[in-house]
């Protein structure tokens, strides 16, 4: 089965993480999309991280309606902070029949050369890039090595900007799915 790995701290999921992954289904050659959470990226801060499993139960619950979506705690038992290549390392041993590609926007690919292992990751793996405004693939790049780019549908919508909504008490609505919504309101997650 193809696989493709959607990194990302999910805090929390929205529907622009979502509309990014189902176009990845809908136009790459890729049977679902695995959501994983990452409990620390090496790259950003983890001071405004809501809890792991929080992440993991909004992400469970955006999905749950679409068996081709599928959130991944893989990381949750691996050390901190996770690093790509130890993670497609570790999901290649466990599932050794899946192909794994992993879906990337373009602004966080032209930083490649800072993750761990980078030459490794762009000589195993494929990449499929969603562009972002301001943020073009090289087509030398794209002639050179495993990628795909793809013009997915963009929201401008940020996790900051939600959070930063629920804390001032504005309403959320439309910006994540309604499933998510109501659990964010419930448990009140990033109140404070």
């Amino acid at each position: 089965m193809n696989i493709g790995l959607y990194f990302g701290s999910f805090n929390p999921i929205h529907i622009g993480h979502l509309i990014i992954a189902n176009h990845v289904i809908n136009f790459a050659d890729i049977n679902q999309v695995w959501l994983v959470i990452s409990p620390q990226n090496p790259l950003k801060s983890s001071n405004a991280l809501l809890n792991e499993y929080d992440r993991l139960h909004l992400v469970q619950k955006a999905t749950e309606d679409n068996p081709k979506l599928k959130a991944s705690n893989v990381e949750f038992r691996m050390p901190k902070p996770s690093y790509t290549i130890d993670t497609l390392l570790f999901l290649k041993e466990k599932h050794p029949k899946h192909k794994f590609s992993i879906i990337v926007g373009s602004d966080s690919y032209q930083n490649i050369n800072n993750w761990k292992e980078s030459e490794k990751l762009k000589k195993d793996y494929s990449f499929i890039i969603y562009e972002r405004p301001g943020f073009i693939i090289d087509q030398n790049v794209i002639n050179r090595e495993k990628v795909i780019v793809l013009k997915a549908p963009l929201l401008e919508i940020s996790a900051t900007t939600i959070r930063s909504n629920i804390k001032s008490g504005k309403s959320i609505k439309y910006l994540v799915p309604e499933v998510v919504d109501k659990e964010i309101v419930e448990n009140g997650y990033y109140k404070s």
